[in-house]
């Protein structure tokens, strides 16, 4: 049977393959060339790059996944301090998907929910990733740190997804479609960057058994377990040496309320980054504006010739 993000990635290959913990990850991988890596955000699936992996595949082996509770990918169980959805967990299951593979470094990009779990590769795997780029995102202690009415009324699913189940999950599940439109069509660019099949796919997803729990738990962890992470890491005075390119949308939110490279450069040694003329769904928005500046510093670490 035809999966339906087929006709979104020509050429690509589906796959499934185990993570970290007995997790299945589910994805897409085409192209030729040095590994990359990309991670979707929130409430979408690895169907967010369909503009952007067919132009980096004439460069780079690309790799799509769906982030463990998203998609395809499997949902596990809970637990009482949300640890199976920290980023901390959801990163470990990529060196193992790309491990199998056959690569065992790897740049990554990763846009929303998918830049934190590519900080943590940085924080926990820094010997698998040669290069990263987040989109869209400051840290997450720094982000709930510097919370004002702003951010709040613009992130308000930060705070309805981490309310103790089974409250968000029940409204989700009555209709996840809305719960779509209201999440994606409420920012700056409404729901016209979004191509149909795209969130057909977003929806099918969201409306699986266990996807609402998986996403909310996705949450809950962020605002407990991963602050503190975060907060041990700070305490430590450690910071990852990767090179780091951070984007964001200069009609988004995020660097209205927060300076997205102040904030990246306290936390890694060689990080560079700007704004782009769009909202927070950049590989939707902008694909082209953001291949043409990733390009170059992906290419940093290719071998001659490729």
């Amino acid at each position: 049977m035809t999966h339906p993000t087929e006709a979104l990635f020509p050429g690509f290959r589906r796959f499934v393959l185990p993570g970290a913990d007995g997790v299945a990850i589910a994805g897409v991988l085409g192209g030729a060339g040095p590994p990359l890596l990309l991670l979707h955000g929130h409430p979408q699936t690895h169907a967010i790059w369909h503009r952007v992996a067919p132009l980096l595949a004439a460069d780079f082996t690309v790799v799509a996944c769906d982030l463990r509770g998203y998609g395809d990918s499997s949902r596990p169980a809970d637990a009482a301090d949300h640890a199976g959805y920290s980023k901390r967990s959801m990163a470990a299951d990529f060196p193992a998907v790309m491990g199998a593979l056959g690569f065992g470094r790897f740049a990554v990009i990763g846009h929303d929910r998918g830049a934190r779990v590519a900080h943590r590769l940085l924080a926990d795997h820094p010997d698998a990733v040669t290069r990263a780029v987040l989109l869209d995102i400051a840290p997450t202690l720094a982000m709930y740190e510097g919370a004002d009415e702003a951010f709040a009324r613009a992130y308000w699913h930060w705070f309805f997804l981490i309310q103790p189940a089974p409250l968000p999950e029940r409204l989700i599940e009555a209709d996840p479609a809305a719960y779509l439109r209201d999440v994606m069509g409420r920012r700056s660019a409404g729901l016209a960057p979004f191509d149909p099949r795209a969130l057909a796919e977003y929806t099918r997803c969201l409306a699986r058994p266990g996807a609402a729990h998986a996403i909310c738990e996705d949450y809950r962890a962020a605002a407990g377990i991963d602050l503190e992470h975060e907060r041990a890491e700070r305490a430590a005075g450690r910071r990852f040496a990767t090179p780091l390119l951070v984007l964001w949308g200069a009609q988004g939110v995020v660097g209205r309320c927060f300076d997205p490279l102040a904030q990246w450069r306290r936390l890694g040694t060689e990080v560079e980054g700007e704004a782009l003329d769009c909202g927070h769904y950049i590989p939707e928005e902008a694909p082209h504006a953001l291949v043409r500046r990733v390009l170059p510093f992906l290419r940093l670490d290719a071998p001659p010739g490729a």
